[in-house]
């Protein structure tokens, strides 16, 4: 197999500090495979399809499937964020649930929804706690009355603190809701404030340590690392936040710079100081990984950590295999019977395909044969480690090992490291590339080249 093996931008480059400096900086927030578009004409009849379609169930087995519910109304934009749409209005959102619960019920009668259980739902946004307590209890009742679940799924509710009172949280309790997540981002005020988030740092612990008293689901935050005037005391602060607010989880994020976002126009307007180079921001992740290792939280991800074990983050990780996600709202994605959709994020065209029963769907494409290679390889930088095993399955016995040279050069660079079993039989060898410290920060990069080197250069191998 060819490797461009001198080809930093692949490999890495060979420096003393691999964490700060393998790569200039992080390509993108999520790794992604090469996908086929469908025709415009086509996107209707296709998805038609799909939803009339019986999955191939395996006696014993079901399909992994999950549901993304988006709810796309916030008070305001953060300065960060790339996914604001409308801003919060009564009757806006009175009308978008209107025809939010019309598709629930649409898309729930159709029989591939109906011919295997969900093990995952996920309400996202956007601010799903900017709904009332009533439209939140409604919602979660209908996902739970129209939609086949597993008895054990998991049901996430995400959102912020502000103006998330006990009546919403009872009430999301009430109809099913067994998963908290709050976009924190950071406790410190002064970084709040910037950042166009709402409260203070008292505020927000005290809501955090409020709803966990509860003891009656996990709550899971987000901090970000990386924002204006969050030093490295302020990320230390934060961290140790974490745990006093009693938290079950929390995901560690690093600022992904966008053009064209409210931050960088501050920025250029000198009314906000410059966000963290990527050298500060692998240094604040070196940080995190060794707070959370030092007070006993438990590694669920690359990323994420848990307090106990009450928090699964099944969603979260489900979204990364080849497991299919029923997408429902405005800006809703997902993937069904290997159509990856984005549904329209216009409320008019939204409401207006839901009325005429239309997929409120406007760009479509069909994932390549190989997609669970893709899959896998996300799946398992997301873990921290990729198995020979696991990839020969899904890409054909010998790909782990035609991949070697490049493995050999991540390496040599300390983004990887290989383990190999002590079995002698070579049958039942089992090699494992286990990321670095630095590898962990570059995860999202390494998957990225490892998929696009395997798009571009189908490897000739043996059936696994």
């Amino acid at each position: 197999m060819n490797i461009d093996l001198g080809n930093a931008d692949l490999v890495g480059n060979c420096s003393p500090d691999p964490l700060r400096f393998a790569f200039t900086r992080k390509r993108s927030a999520h790794a992604g495979g090469m996908m086929q578009p469908v025709a415009a004409e086509m996107i209707q009849p296709s998805l038609k399809q799909a939803h009339a379609t019986l999955p191939d169930l395996v006696m014993g087995s079901s399909p992994t499937r999950c549901l993304y519910i988006h709810i796309p109304f916030c008070r305001v934009r953060c300065t960060y964020c790339n996914f604001f749409q409308y801003a919060s209005s009564k009757t806006l959102i009175e009308g978008y649930v209107a025809a939010l619960k019309q598709e629930m019920r649409w898309k729930a009668a159709m029989p591939w929804t109906q011919a295997a259980p969900f093990q995952a739902v996920y309400i996202g946004g956007g601010t799903p706690t900017d709904l009332s307590a009533t439209q939140i209890g409604e919602i979660v009742s209908d996902i739970r009355r129209l939609f086949p679940l597993t008895p054990d799924c998991e049901i996430t509710l995400e959102g912020r603190v502000n103006r998330f009172g006990t009546d919403k949280f009872e009430a999301a309790l009430e109809a099913g809701v067994n998963r908290f997540s709050f976009g924190v981002q950071s406790f410190n005020s002064l970084v709040r404030k910037q950042a166009k988030r709402f409260d203070d740092r008292e505020t927000v612990l005290a809501k955090i340590q409020q709803y966990a008293g509860y003891n009656a689901a996990p709550i899971v935050i987000d901090l970000l690392y990386g924002l204006p005037h969050q030093t490295l005391d302020v990320w230390q602060q934060d961290l140790a936040d974490y745990l006093e607010s009693g938290a079950h989880g929390v995901d560690l994020y690093q600022l992904i710079e966008m053009q064209g976002l409210p931050m960088a126009r501050m920025v250029e307007q000198g009314k906000l100081p410059h966000p963290a180079d990527t050298q500060m921001k692998a240094t604040m992740f070196e940080q995190g990984v060794a707070f959370m290792a030092k007070h006993h939280q438990k590694r669920l991800s690359v990323n994420h950590w848990a307090s106990n074990n009450r928090e699964r983050s099944i969603y979260n990780s489900l979204a990364k295999t080849t497991a299919e996600i029923l997408p429902l709202g405005a800006g809703a994605g997902g993937n069904v019977m290997g159509r990856q959709m984005m549904q329209t994020r216009d409320m008019d065209t939204y409401i207006d395909a839901i009325n005429n029963k239309r997929y409120p769907v406007t760009m479509l494409t069909m994932a390549p044969a190989n997609r669970a290679v893709s899959a896998e390889i996300k799946s398992a930088f997301d873990a921290g480690v990729l198995a020979e095993y696991r990839l020969d399955k899904v890409a054909g016995r010998g790909t782990f090992s035609a991949l070697t040279p490049l493995f050999e050069a991540w390496q040599i660079n300390g983004l990887v490291y290989f383990e190999k079993s002590g079995l002698e039989n070579s049958h039942q060898n089992r090699r494992y590339l286990t990321l670095t410290l630095a590898g962990q920060f570059w995860a999202v990069t390494l998957a990225q080249n490892l998929i696009e080197v395997l798009q571009k250069q189908p490897i000739e191998v043996h059936a696994a």
